[in-house]
C-alpha cells in the first residue's frame, strides 16, 4: 500500500463530473489497483475514488505532477499535486479477512442451507463469494433469474449497508452477474439501517435464529 499526503485538487469525468478543491488529503493506492482519497473526517468513507480494474500514471515533463487514474469503463480520476507532504510505501501481504463471530457465521451457513427463506424459488450460487474488496456472504438467484447478493449480520446497522452498497457497486460491473440487486439480513435490523437500505433499493431481512436450526419457540402457545 503506497499512502500519500498532499495539497491537492481533484476532478472526476465519467458518467458525471465532479471536483475537489484544493486541500491536504490523505491517497491511498493499494494493491489491487484501486485509489482513494480522503480528508480528516467523514470516518472511512473516502472523498472519491476508483475501484479496481484501473491504471494510475503519474504525469512526467509538462504532466509532471498530475496523476491519473483509468478503469476499465474510461473514467477517469484526475490528480493535480501542489504540494507532496509524505509519500510512503509499504508491504502489507495477505490479509487474513474478517472472522464473523460464532452466530453471524452459523446463520451464514443456515441461510445458505435454506435459501429459501429469502423466497420462493431463489437458489444458491455460493457462499463467501469472492471480490476485489472483501467475499459476499452470499449469492444467488431469486424466482426471475436475478443475482443477489447477501449481507449477513447478526445487528444490521448503518455500516453493514454501507458494506453491502460497496460490493453491489462492484458486482454490477461484471455482465454476466448484473444487474445484481442486495438483501440485508440480521436478527435485527436498526431503523436507521432499514431506511438507509431502502433508500438505496436494498432489501431488508429479519432472520429467526432458532426457527432456522428447527427450534421451537418454548412459549405457552393457545393453539
Amino acid at each position: 500500500m503506497r499512502l500519500v499526503i498532499a495539497r491537492c485538487s481533484v476532478d472526476y469525468a465519467g458518467r458525471l463530473t465532479a471536483h475537489l478543491p484544493s486541500a491536504p488529503r490523505l491517497i491511498l493506492v493499494k494493491a489491487d489497483g484501486s485509489v482513494s482519497i480522503h480528508a480528516d473526517d467523514r470516518a472511512y468513507k473516502p472523498l472519491n475514488w476508483m475501484s479496481p480494474p484501473c491504471t494510475l500514471k503519474e504525469g512526467t515533463g509538462d504532466d509532471e505532477g498530475t496523476w491519473t487514474v483509468i478503469n476499465k469503463a474510461g473514467e477517469k480520476l484526475i490528480i493535480t499535486m501542489e504540494e507532496i507532504l509524505h509519500d510512503s510505501s509499504h508491504e502489507l501481504g495477505v490479509d487474513p479477512g474478517l472472522i464473523k463471530d460464532g452466530v453471524e457465521a452459523h446463520l451464514q451457513e443456515l441461510l445458505a442451507d435454506r435459501i429459501d427463506t429469502l423466497g420462493e424459488g431463489y437458489t444458491l450460487i455460493r457462499r463467501e463469494y469472492m471480490t476485489a474488496i472483501g467475499p459476499v456472504d452470499i449469492l444467488c438467484r431469486d424466482a426471475e433469474g436475478q443475482t443477489v447478493a447477501v449481507e449477513i449480520k447478526r445487528r444490521g446497522e448503518i455500516d453493514g449497508v454501507e458494506q453491502l452498497t460497496r460490493y453491489l457497486e462492484l458486482l454490477n460491473r461484471d455482465p454476466h452477474l448484473a444487474p445484481v440487486r442486495g438483501v440485508f439480513a440480521a436478527q435485527e435490523i436498526k431503523p436507521q439501517a432499514r431506511v438507509l437500505a431502502t433508500d438505496r433499493g436494498i432489501g431488508c431481512t429479519v432472520l429467526d435464529y432458532d426457527a432456522m436450526r428447527g427450534i421451537e419457540d418454548d412459549k405457552l402457545r393457545l393453539f
